[in-house]
């Protein structure tokens, strides 16, 4: 058997990165009062901290509450704790109660709408892109367009990548740690 190679990744300080990456530090101090940890440890690259939060933020069909219920399932169905624990913070922003959050995480919802979008978006991220059709279906019917599937597949891409940088580096999660289901 191989040995495994451990690489320790430690939070890179601002004096640390890029000065690309040093201005976004400060926007992001001034924004939100601190760099999160998983934002920061993208900012190893020189390019990756703009580009993802570019596309993070740019416009989609998806409301700001279709958004967490997605991150939030997709960091439950990858198993990743940072993104469970931030999302349930800025779901509840977006005006989830704490029965809701956890409803989502387990893949369902009482809202029959969101909760075509929380099993699509489960099983897009547990298929690897595929879905039944039962739920692509509901998806449809429940009075989401084309659009919105290729939005809630590119929110499955941007979180799932985040799931998988924490679940690769472990770096400390800097926010309340979200309950465990």
């Amino acid at each position: 058997m191989e040995n495994l190679v451990k690489v320790e990744f430690n939070v890179p300080t601002r004096e640390q990165v890029s000065p690309t990456n040093q201005e976004i530090f400060d926007n992001l101090n001034k924004a939100l009062g601190f760099v999160p940890n998983l934002y920061a440890t993208i900012a190893y690259s020189d390019n990756g901290l703009k580009k993802y939060l570019d596309y993070q933020n740019a416009k989609t069909s998806l409301s700001n509450k279709e958004k967490e219920a997605v991150n939030l399932i997709v960091s439950q169905v990858n198993g990743c704790i940072y993104c469970q624990s931030a999302h349930t913070v800025l779901a509840k922003m977006n005006g989830f109660d704490d029965k809701q959050l956890l409803d989502i995480r387990k893949g369902q919802s009482e809202n029959a709408k969101l909760n075509a979008l929380v099993k699509l978006a489960a099983d897009i991220t547990r298929n690897k892109g595929n879905a039944s059709d039962e739920n692509v279906k509901d998806f449809f019917d429940q009075g989401y367009t084309k659009e919105n599937l290729v939005d809630l597949i590119l929110q499955v891409s941007d979180k799932t990548a985040m799931n998988y940088l924490h679940n690769l580096t472990k770096v400390p999660v800097d926010f309340p740690m979200a309950e465990s289901l």
